[in-house]
């Protein structure tokens, strides 16, 4: 377990620009924005009124608990918003990590290097998979909450500078449950990203060249395939069936919380989630967890297990690359 921790430190030292920066610097441009957008929106009311003004003090003093209601929904909202950016970004890195993952190896011919270390590829390609599948987006997670943190700041600076009490407001959000449902959330995510990882895996230890098309290019044919077989009137898959338990899964299988929506039903949908509906429920752990009473989340963990252990295989027997 000590030597599989340091093969984890060590996906994440040669990876650090991906798996830490990224999400840094995307949140860091996400707070510029909101710092700029208030500045902005104050610039625009000083010139617009400048005879009257805004009434904060007549504002402050008629809000009652509903808004503050309303308000400590719409940071929920941010909350939720802030970690789906990053989940955007986090999808690019994972995937490109994993495509490399063992292709860049035998590229630079390092992986002569490492195998002769006292590392076995077992735990060399396991490392790799928990890096994906654990550690970015752990840290993805930490660096969101820190950003949501940020936000608390810049909005309660605002809402101080023109005589509005914050707190009711940050009482009324659940910052606290909002950040233990998220963070439940990672060991699902990880598991229906089992097929996605796998997929990715076996094709960056199997392809002499050109990994990504491969990856991507074998379920494109594969669907493009099945249409034609359909028109002929030959027996075919469901076209929606294809998409969604076959290709979705060994692609974008490694988005965080895609799955919801199949979870909790129309009741809950993402979209009705960042407009404000039930944002608390819909990550509650009895919803998130029902995604594995379906069986498409562990046949996909299963294939994804079965391609990982091929992987694993590859890696000790093909080292060579046309390139």
């Amino acid at each position: 377990m000590n030597t599989f921790g340091w093969l984890v430190k060590r996906e994440y030292w040669e990876n650090k620009g991906g798996f830490y920066w990224t999400p840094i610097w995307i949140s860091v441009a996400m707070l510029s924005i909101t710092l700029l957008g208030i500045i902005s929106a104050e610039v625009f009311t000083s010139r617009v009124s400048i005879n009257s003004g805004i009434p904060w003090g007549q504002i402050a003093e008629r809000l009652n608990s509903g808004d503050f209601v309303h308000a400590g929904t719409a940071l929920d909202v941010a909350y939720v918003a802030l970690a789906a950016v990053l989940c955007i970004a986090l999808f690019w890195v994972v995937f490109f990590y994993l495509l490399g993952a063992l292709y860049d190896d035998r590229r630079d011919r390092s992986v002569l290097f490492w195998k002769s270390l006292p590392v076995s590829d077992s735990s060399t390609v396991l490392s790799k998979v928990a890096a994906a599948l654990l550690l970015a987006p752990l840290i993805a997670f930490a660096v969101a909450t820190l950003a949501y943190v940020g936000v608390l700041v810049i909005v309660s600076i605002w809402a101080v500078l023109h005589g509005i009490n914050p707190l009711p407001a940050i009482g009324a959000s659940h910052t606290v449950g909002l950040f233990w449902r998220l963070l439940l959330t990672i060991p699902v995510d990880a598991m229906v990203a089992l097929p996605t990882a796998g997929w990715l895996l076996f094709w960056s230890a199997y392809a002499r060249s050109k990994p990504f098309l491969w990856a991507v290019l074998v379920p494109l044919f594969a669907w493009i395939a099945n249409g034609w077989i359909g028109l002929m009137g030959l027996p075919s898959f469901d076209r929606d069936f294809l998409f969604k338990e076959i290709i979705a899964r060994l692609l974008f299988g490694i988005v965080p919380g895609w799955w919801l929506d199949e979870s909790i039903g129309e009741r809950g949908r993402m979209r009705d989630v960042l407009r404000g509906d039930d944002v608390v429920s819909t990550f509650d752990p009895s919803n998130v967890y029902a995604i594995l009473a379906t069986p498409g989340v562990w046949v996909g963990a299963v294939v994804g297990i079965i391609l990982i252990a091929v992987a694993i295989w590859l890696r000790r027997s093909r080292i060579e690359t046309s390139t």
